[in-house]
């Protein structure tokens, strides 16, 4: 059984952060004593990471399954949850991370390189850390955010300059064990090597990596034989070595046909054709093998390929086939764009951005709200706690969905969905302005930790809210 891996579907989940808490403080003679619940801990982020010790994605391929930590809940007396541990997976150098459907999500290539897979859920506030002039004491707490969860694919493309291709049984695995300190597994029979190889070869000053890949056969692109598990594998590589058998025992086969039908196969996967070739003739040590290399050197020439007459047995013509890949190599470093420094970004927001959109769907007949920061609020909020509820009236209030819900033609009592539709929170709409939310808004104050209010502040207050109430009858009329 092979121990690579180079393609798993990963399953993420990030962790769920920690409930805030709703405790008062209490002691001997102070028996309230304010608000004194803690932030609930933040969840555990799912994060990959390059280690380049790492050549496989056996490990993902055993236990597709992968989650972070939670973050702790609160508690009184202001003590805040533990955070969720990071999950940190370690990946080869050169893997890709994609969604189901294909699109690429984050290309890991480079020691240290690092992509956060799934997001840790942010900690609930305590009621201490929602208290305000305004409500005083909080008799609830906002619920952690749930983690990112995340179905994700990891493809490893070896990074290598040099990729051979080649037949099966073309010498490939030899060549790379002569050239480098490689030990490939060897033998006269087609597939042999199932995995590519990886090695390094020191070429004067240049040392570059080389790439075995296993044997190509013919309608390799659309996934007959090996080839296609493999192609992309010498995607990244600066360029591409034919390994041409000119001692095969096949009679149905020469080193120009074989040349030509790998040439279709690599056209067919496509993304390669600005890659340089080189021509490697192999196994010439045998009489037959070196009558066969000059008989088809002038043609290989006349296409415009450079030719190497190599045998890995003999150890012949490796030299100048290592000095010449290095020649390569070197000029395909010093034609890439020197990498700039880390530059941030900064995308502000539009300024007519209101951060969420109010919709009707006519389908379900209920009008949906989407935006981060609505979405969020639901998750958080205990709808089992009133004052909760009545907490995120107001927040949605101030942020402007009800001034927008009204603007699109909502009702009282018309349906109002906020989230996606497979995971939304419904819920028949009345206006918080007209159901008197503005005077019954001081939500979460205890007037037991107030002064005791003047006989005529509190005639003034009544008054004021009064007229505040009538006014807004008069511009919005009844509901």
């Amino acid at each position: 059984m092979t121990t690579f891996v180079d393609r798993v579907e990963l399953h993420v989940a990030a962790g769920n952060g920690g409930h805030g808490c709703a405790s008062v403080h209490r002691e001997k003679f102070k028996p309230l004593g304010g608000p004194d619940g803690g932030n609930g801990g933040r969840g555990g982020d799912v994060t990959l990471v390059v280690d380049q010790s790492v050549t496989t994605l056996l490990d993902y391929h055993h236990s597709p399954h992968r989650k972070a930590t939670n973050g702790q809940p609160g508690a009184g007396d202001h003590r805040s949850g533990k955070d969720g541990q990071d999950l940190i997976l370690p990946v080869p150098d050169g893997t890709v991370v994609l969604d189901k459907q294909g699109n690429v999500l984050a290309d890991l290539v480079g020691e240290g390189t690092t992509y956060i897979a799934g997001q840790g859920g942010r900690g609930g506030l305590g009621n201490a850390a929602l208290a305000s002039a305004r409500r005083k004491a909080p008799g609830f707490a906002l619920l952690g955010v749930p983690g990112e969860s995340a179905d994700i694919v990891l493809e490893l493309k070896t990074v290598a300059d040099v990729a051979l291709v080649g037949y099966p049984s073309a010498g490939k695995s030899s060549l790379i064990s002569v050239l480098s300190a490689a030990k490939p597994k060897i033998a006269d029979y087609p597939f042999t090597t199932l995995v590519p190889n990886l090695g390094v070869v020191t070429a004067g000053a240049t040392v570059y990596t080389i790439a075995d890949v296993p044997g190509l056969i013919p309608g390799a692109s659309q996934g007959k034989g090996l080839g296609l598990e493999f192609l992309r594998h010498v995607e990244r590589c600066s360029v591409l070595v034919h390994v041409l058998d000119t001692a095969t025992l096949e009679s149905d086969r020469d080193p120009v046909s074989d040349l030509d039908i790998i040439e279709e196969e690599l056209k067919q996967y496509g993304g390669l054709d600005d890659r340089p070739r080189i021509v490697v003739l192999n196994k010439i040590d045998i009489p037959d093998g070196q009558d066969l290399a000059d008989m088809i050197r002038p043609d290989l020439e006349a296409r415009g390929y450079q030719v190497f007459e190599v045998s890995a047995v003999a150890r012949t013509g490796l030299k100048e086939l290592s000095f010449a890949l290095a020649g390569i190599v070197a000029e395909a470093r010093a034609a890439k764009p020197k990498e700039e420094a880390t530059r941030i970004v900064i995308r502000p927001k539009a300024v007519d951005d209101a951060g969420f959109t109010v919709t009707f769907d006519e389908a379900n007949e209920v009008y949906r709200v989407r935006g981060e920061k609505p979405e969020r609020w639901i998750r958080q909020t205990d709808f089992n706690n009133d004052e909760a509820v009545g907490y995120l009236a107001d927040r949605l209030n101030r942020l402007g969905v009800e001034d927008a819900l009204m603007k699109a033609g909502a009702r009282s009592g018309d349906g109002v969905a906020i989230g996606p539709e497979e995971n939304a929170v419904v819920f028949d709409w009345e206006p918080t302005m007209m159901a008197g939310a503005e005077m019954l808004g001081r939500r979460g104050e205890d007037h037991r930790l107030e002064a005791p209010r003047p006989a005529a502040q509190r005639r003034r207050d009544r008054d004021a809210e009064r007229d505040e109430a009538e006014q807004e009858f008069k511009e919005f009329g009844p509901f």
